[in-house]
């Protein structure tokens, strides 16, 4: 175990719990915030979709031939080749390739001082920001696992992933927003910030939070984030470069705990080298240009905004305009400020900035690309963004953590029906893809949702993926990677779908959603279909509710259009003109796009509505 040097006289410790104590020498934070950014000036383009060819071809030459690495050896070269250029950008500043790789290396030194060891996990409560993003690279720089942590998560919610992943150390937020991290920390782990330190999570040795900016932070005892950097220190780096040495780019990465679509948790394993390959594929699917301003407000402890935006990007060393909490004005207001080319949402985001760009002034010409994705969108979506903000290239995607962000996309400049019918195409990987996979990064069959086996080509069933970008398992679950796993290295989706004869997938429902009412099985996408199609609704969601005759029946919440007024009784006949009667919901029940029970990657909970519902309705 490397041996951390000796405190100086004249330094206070800076962890507060276990061995960690005594190992740090505080360094004072030295970040330093611009107030304009330093990217490439990129002009709108008037005609981009048709330059998709030439920029997939430049960021082939940039990369070939591809380098299999780890995610902090890719922020070092594009540093060494870009140290100027601006990589992020925070209501509070923007920061530099060279300024975020040095942060993170005071960062990884400080790590290694308190005693982590490779292989360890660092839990990341964090909401988005600098920090969280430095603390991603300097735990890849310390050759430990990251475990991003939504902040929204209750007390217990925490310690459960703590205790999951057995993590070592957590780098916390002070609060944020409704969130008081430090007092979900007494509650869980009581004596954190106290000499002798907390028994509650036995493996947690460390803490260190993170406060606003130019505060000492909030606990006298507690160890700040600029506490735990290191200033160079030769016993340090040399720690840090015999451990970029023994790396290995099929190394875990992250743990990525399930957003919980079905309310269990999973530890998601992911790699290094799929991570940077699943963003080299997206980077080249998308065509991006030198420099592209990817902007979005999606968690980064999340892989859609992680790998989507923040590792993308750095293909092209381009720049993130990272928000903390989502806002359709704001969105609009910084697409105009910081001359974004993309933007990434979810679907009920899309829908909010459309209705914030109807009454806007902002001047959004730079932004040539959207990305909307996680859940479906109604077909007025597309044309609306097209219209109002003036988008060429628009595109949706599909994927799971499972599988490093999105497997597939429309393709850019493609028919508006694929956006509308279909989640895209296998997702292409350039120089990442693999030849056997005629240079991509996955593909896809379907397979029996009960017995696993497989389904003949077009047929409908549950959605198997394979590929260099699929999760090797999930964190100590050999049974749930098991249930997960078909012969021959085939991931389990849980969607239903089928695959189009041109390639393309078609999603038709989640297995666990389906409910039987009667002793016939219900699919809810084929009554969402119906219900999103009306003109007075926005979007639907169906689910199966207990019922004492039928055994379950359906329960329909509904979005509705803007001034439009919902009739139940009227939503029910009509449903009743189109579908077998024991498709149509028992139930229907108002809900307004807010108040939707969201996974931090924006998909919608649909057993959360579930208990909704049995209790609103009294079931």
């Amino acid at each position: 175990m490397f041996a951390p040097p000796a405190l100086k006289p004249d330094s206070r410790p800076r962890i507060t719990t276990g061995p960690f104590r005594a190992a740090l020498a505080g360094a004072a934070s030295r970040l330093i915030f611009r107030s304009y950014p330093s990217s490439p000036e990129v002009p709108p383009m008037a005609s981009f979709l048709d330059d998709v060819p030439v920029r997939r071809a430049a960021l082939e030459d940039r990369h070939r031939p591809w380098r299999s690495r780890t995610v902090s050896g890719l922020l070092d070269s594009v540093a060494a080749d870009y140290p100027d250029r601006t990589f992020v950008i925070t209501d509070r500043g923007a920061l530099t390739y060279a300024e975020l790789a040095a942060w993170s290396t005071r960062l990884a030194r400080g790590l290694v001082a308190a005693g982590l060891l490779p292989g360890e996990r660092v839990g990341l409560y964090l909401p988005n920001g600098a920090d969280m993003i430095a603390a991603r690279f300097a735990v890849a720089r310390a050759g430990a696992v990251a475990v991003p942590i939504s902040f929204r998560l209750h007390a217990r919610e925490l310690a459960q992933l703590l205790t999951l992943s057995e993590a070592s150390a957590l780098i916390t937020m002070e609060a944020f927003r409704e969130v008081d991290a430090l007092d979900a920390l007494d509650s869980i782990a009581p004596g954190w910030d106290q000499p002798g330190g907390q028994h509650a999570l036995p493996h947690l040795r460390v803490i260190a939070t993170a406060p606003e900016p130019g505060s000492a932070g909030s606990r006298p005892g507690a160890v700040t984030l600029g506490q735990l950097e290191r200033d160079p220190d030769t016993e340090l780096d040399a720690e840090l470069a015999r451990r970029a040495a023994a790396a290995s780019p099929g190394d875990v990465a992250t743990i990525f705990y399930t957003s919980g679509t079905t309310g269990v948790p999973k530890g998601v394993l992911s790699t290094h080298e799929m991570e940077l390959r699943s963003a080299y594929g997206s980077a080249y699917t998308r065509a991006f240009e030198d420099g592209r301003r990817v902007l979005f407000a999606l968690p980064l402890n999340h892989c859609f905004a992680y790998i989507e935006g923040l590792i993308a990007v750095m293909f092209v060393a381009g720049t993130v305009v990272v928000q903390a909490a989502f806002d359709p004005a704001a969105a609009l207001a910084a697409i105009e400020q910081h001359r974004v080319g993309e933007a990434l949402f979810v679907p009920t985001m899309s829908l909010a900035v459309v209705a914030a760009a109807r009454t806007s002034s902002h001047d959004v010409s730079w932004l040539h690309s959207v990305m909307s994705a996680a859940s479906a969108a109604p077909a007025s979506l597309w044309s609306e963004l097209a219209k109002l903000l003036e988008v060429e290239q628009l595109v949706t995607a599909y994927g799971m953590t499972e599988t490093s962000a999105a497997s597939t996309f429309t393709l850019p400049g493609g028919p508006l029906d694929d956006l509308e019918q279909t989640v895209g195409y296998p997702k292409p990987g350039g120089i990442a893809g693999e030849a056997a996979l005629d240079n991509g990064l996955v593909e896809y069959k379907t397979v029996d949702p009960v017995t696993g086996a497989d389904l003949p080509p077009g047929a409908e069933g549950e959605l198997a993926a394979r590929g260099p970008i699929i999760t090797p398992g999930y964190f100590q679950q050999p049974e749930a990677t098991a249930a997960a796993t078909l012969p021959g290295g085939w991931l389990r989706s849980g969607d239903l779908g089928y695959v189009r004869a041109d390639g393309a997938l078609v999603l038709t429902g989640r297995a666990k959603d389906l409910y039987k009412c009667g002793g016939e099985l219900v699919t809810p996408a084929e009554v969402e279909e119906i219900l999103n199609r009306r003109a007075d609704v926005v979007q639907a969601f169906v689910v199966g509710v207990p019922d004492a005759r039928m055994g379950e029946v359906g329960c329909a919440w509904v979005v509705a259009e803007r001034g439009a007024v919902l009739d139940p009784e009227e939503i029910m006949t009509a449903c009743r003109g189109e579908l077998a009667r024991f498709k149509v919901p028992a139930y229907v029940l108002s809900v307004s796009a807010d108040e939707l029970p969201l996974t931090v990657s924006g998909k919608v909970q649909k057993f959360r509505l579930a208990q909704r519902a049995i209790e609103q309705l009294g079931l």
